[in-house]
């Protein structure tokens, strides 16, 4: 049986954790430096050691992003930090700079996965990263399944990671330069604004003061704001073409948005190493409800269709981020963090990894410090809970809001 990687975002220790929690068989982090998430919390030297060490203990692979275009600041400041890397032994660095990749190969014995930044289309560019060391491509994301299928059919040796569900960037691999232009903050270097997503309009030369609006109706559509990805449709179709790994986009996102991603792909995927794959439409259920912005298929059936190429205007959310459980405090009690607001009457849903969600009531809530009892739950409190149904640490609840009440989960 092909071994084939659920490779979840980690955008900090906790969100490890999560993503561990519910399914992941890898994590891609970034240090404080170097890699495209410039504003998620990120990792500290000492906090790579002990991510790496809790990965492992678990039996489970920790990746480092080292993939910005770089400057010559950069190339000067990273042989310290791959070295560091390398003696850490993580299970792989992530790069997209042809210098960056030719600087780990002369500072370290790391294993080496190419960005989809590099924007990897083609089986020749494989087998050519391939010779220059490079243990496992990420593809681009604008690569069909039928492409797919032919890029491992001339490079069946090559591991292939594929983007399956998160942001899309309106770029050709995410290579933009909106938010440097606008805000002196570049996005190929870990500082995006996503400009793309502001709202436009347009000005004709001749026509200056008449602004007009860029939207999408039948006739067309937004020109720089793409919906998000979503695969889990026709999963099954992405690993029949032979990919190795499947990996989620979000290391920005919420422990709600990890754990809801986790859990589902892990699922499908599961299902399909059984050999026994059947979809299910709760799947698909699951994933309308966290935020999004609209999900496409993206490129993977060809050519973008007029309903599943660009945004239709707002965002979409069901399920609120209500709060994750931290610690066991003793048999039946639990160090909570509260992140929204909630009443502790409400009804909760509790998701809890390879099972159904489960609803699930509060039975105790006080303040953990003051030990007195909370009326109402309130972001960023810790409290001592007690529920109608059994926890674990890590698992994260949610509470329901109206679709068109989104935030950002």
């Amino acid at each position: 049986m092909r071994k084939i990687e659920l490779l979840a975002p980690a955008g900090s220790m906790e969100k490890m954790q999560v993503s561990f929690h519910y399914g992941a068989d890898a994590v891609y982090i970034g240090g404080k430096a170097f890699n495209l998430r410039a504003k998620s919390a990120n990792f500290a030297n000492a906090e790579i050691e002990e991510a790496l060490a809790y990965a492992h203990g678990m039996g489970r692979k920790l990746y480092v992003a080292l993939n910005i275009l770089a400057h010559n600041r950069e190339i000067k400041a990273l042989p310290k930090f791959v070295r560091f890397l390398d003696q850490l032994g993580v299970d792989a660095v992530i790069v997209a700079d042809l210098g960056i990749l030719d600087l780990v190969r002369e500072e370290s014995n790391l294993p080496i996965h190419i960005s989809t930044q590099a924007s990897s289309t083609n089986w020749r560019s494989v087998k050519m990263y391939q010779k220059l060391g490079a243990k496992r491509i990420v593809l681009a994301r604008e690569v069909s399944i039928d492409e797919i299928k032919s890029i491992k059919d001339h490079a069946p040796d090559v591991e292939l990671e594929v983007f399956v569900h998160g942001a899309m960037c309106m770029t050709y691999s995410g290579r933009c330069n909106l938010s440097r232009y606008f805000s002196a903050r570049d996005g190929n270097r870990g500082v995006c604004t996503n400009s793309c997503r502001w709202k436009y309009h347009l000005v004709e030369e001749k026509r200056p003061g008449e602004y007009m609006p860029v939207y999408e109706d039948d006739t067309g559509t937004y020109i720089y704001n793409s919906k998000d990805l979503c695969t889990i449709d026709f999963i099954d179709q992405l690993l029949d073409a032979g990919v190795d790994g499947l990996k989620i986009e979000g290391r920005m996102k919420s422990h709600l948005y990890c754990a809801t991603t986790t859990k589902v792909y892990r699922e499908a995927l599961d299902s399909y190493l059984d050999g026994k794959y059947s979809y299910n439409p709760e799947w698909r259920t699951e994933l309308e409800r966290i935020h999004h912005r609209g999900y496409t298929s993206g490129f993977y059936h060809g050519k973008l269709d007029s309903q599943s190429e660009q945004l239709e205007g707002k965002t979409h959310c069901q399920h609120r981020f209500a709060g994750i459980v931290k610690e066991r405090l003793d048999e039946d009690s639990y160090l909570v963090e509260i992140r929204e607001k909630f009443d502790p009457q409400a009804t909760l849903e509790l998701l809890k990894p390879k099972q159904r969600n489960q609803f699930i009531k509060v039975t105790s809530m006080v303040d953990r410090r003051s030990g007195s009892p909370i009326s109402m739950a309130q972001p960023n409190m810790l409290v001592k809970a007690r529920f109608s149904h059994p926890v674990e640490v890590h698992e994260v609840f949610a509470t329901e809001q109206a679709a068109d009440d989104a935030r950002s989960q």
